[in-house]
């Protein structure tokens, strides 16, 4: 598995903090690459920061055990236009959760402070399997 993903990595977000389980802080500059016609950030990219700020905090909930965390569903609802350069801050958090499942919520602002952005998410959990050793993968060892 890959950290940060590419997905991440593509469209600049970093993860500020996610020293407490169940909620994370992230930050992402809205580039001219993801403008619309209209010359403001395209949703989907809020969209996907918002997805990567509350599955980070969805992992971050299970404290210590492999998992992947899979969204199976995911609301957003746009409060604000975001200009191109403005750098974005997503505070997500996890509000209910268990074994199986956790229920998030993200706050975007704007560099300014503004809302431009809330959603939420239920992501469910799978065990990562651990990876086979060097002699699994050769088809030896028994």
């Amino acid at each position: 598995m890959q950290v940060p993903p590419n997905s991440d990595l593509t469209l600049g977000m970093r993860c500020l903090d996610k020293t407490e389980p169940g909620h994370t802080v992230w930050e992402m500059t809205a580039d001219e690459r993801f403008a619309n016609p209209a010359g403001i950030m395209q949703g989907g990219f809020v969209g996907a920061f918002c997805d990567s700020a509350m599955s980070t905090a969805a992992v971050t909930f299970v404290r210590g055990r492999k998992v992947v965390a899979a969204n199976v569903e995911m609301k957003v609802s746009f409060l604000a236009p975001v200009a191109i350069g403005t750098v974005l801050t997503a505070d997500a958090v996890v509000v209910a959760g268990g074994r199986r499942v956790a229920f998030t919520e993200v706050s975007v602002t704007g560099d300014d402070g503004r809302l431009v952005a809330r959603a939420s998410s239920t992501y469910l959990f799978t065990e990562r399997s651990q990876p086979a050793s060097p002699t699994d993968r050769a088809g030896g060892g028994g």
